[in-house]
């Protein structure tokens, strides 16, 4: 493999706004290491496609990050196969409703884990190799965090911690390692589904009237590790002005 193309780890990358965020690196001209923790057979998928366009510009991983040692694993084999490391994408999110009265402490430790705990413990594991490149981490985030939905406060706690570990990571890491966030806002909807009058409700609350698209979130990730030298500390809002509301 290549050494000397910039090398991404992007988390829970092998669909939806992780896919995208891949894709769009890749043609940015990184090498990029995939994470996926339960959608083998479109990791795979997205992998080879990248593959047959540049070869050796890819590497599959699958890991549940609800697993404290899944961070180091995920770092050392990205090492191991690329030799370096410029950026990480902390993407891989778990989301469920928790109403209060029902919730668990299993469920809080779940979303925890995935959303808060892994980007903190990739971050740890990461950061020798990213100072040596001047990296970047970029941390998705919830522009829902201004306007928490109902019965999913252990949900928006665990991205509310995201985003405290954002600003707490770029001060930590600086001055060699610039550490950002992408908060989207109406991109895609739950994979439940959502309803119609649900859907306007949402659209008529943002001043853009449509829905965001992944490749926009994936635009705005790239720009943050690729030309936003002077940028540490900031969370992105990508909500089609919906926080003005």
């Amino acid at each position: 493999m290549s050494e000397t193309s910039q090398v991404v780890l992007v988390t829970g990358g092998a669909r939806r706004i992780g896919a995208a965020i891949v894709r769009r690196l890749h043609a940015a001209g990184f090498s990029v290491a995939v994470h996926a923790h339960d959608s083998g057979p479109a990791l795979d998928a997205l992998c080879a496609e990248l593959a047959a366009a540049r070869p050796g510009s890819t590497l599959a991983l699958q890991a549940d990050l609800r697993d404290g040692a899944a961070a180091n694993g995920l770092v050392a084999q990205t090492l191991a196969a690329f030799g370096r490391l410029d950026a990480l994408v902390n993407n891989a999110s778990n989301f469920f409703a928790t109403p209060l009265e029902s919730a668990t402490l299993e469920q809080w430790d779940a979303l925890m884990a995935v959303n808060a705990r892994a980007p903190f413990l990739l971050a740890q594991a990461a950061a020798a190799a990213l100072r040596a490149r001047g990296g970047a981490i970029v941390n998705v985030t919830d522009a829902a965090l201004a306007h928490p939905l109902p019965a999913h406060a252990a949900y928006t706690a665990a991205k509310g911690a995201l985003a405290a570990l954002t600003a707490a990571l770029a001060v930590d890491l600086a001055p060699q390692v610039r550490v950002n966030a992408v908060a989207p806002g109406a991109i895609l909807w739950p994979e439940a589904g959502k309803d119609a009058a649900a859907q306007a409700a949402v659209l008529a609350r943002t001043p853009m009237g449509r829905t965001g698209t992944p490749e926009e979130v994936a635009e705005a990730v790239r720009w943050l590790i690729q030309d936003a030298h002077y940028i540490t500390g900031h969370t992105l809002p990508l909500d089609g002005g919906r926080l003005l509301g």
